[in-house]
């Protein structure tokens, strides 16, 4: 299993409009071959803070949905990021 998890920092007041934008990324990554989860999510603590967590059966699925990363609108609203993919031998469920 593969996680991506971190965070991006868009411009002052860009936020709500990043996330919308990101609406039709996130419909096509959730609909993807081996993904198990997809998320982009406001901070609730920082405003110009975006939450990632993603979820993949394996790092080909990753790769395959990742191609060129963000498009050029949504790479010109990030001015920062810390975003890390995690490879995942094994999990337990906690509920």
């Amino acid at each position: 299993m593969i996680i991506v998890s971190g965070w991006l920092r868009v411009k002052e007041g860009q936020r709500q409009r990043y996330l919308a934008a990101s609406r039709p990324v996130i419909e096509a990554a959730r609909s993807a071959p081996g993904c198990v989860d997809f998320h982009l999510s406001a901070d609730p603590l920082e405003d110009d803070r975006v939450n990632v967590f993603e979820s993949w059966e394996d790092v080909e699925s990753v790769e395959r949905f990742r191609g060129s990363g963000p498009s050029d609108d949504q790479q010109g609203d990030i001015v920062g990021a810390q975003v890390h993919q995690h490879h995942v031998a094994s999990s337990i469920p906690l509920s």
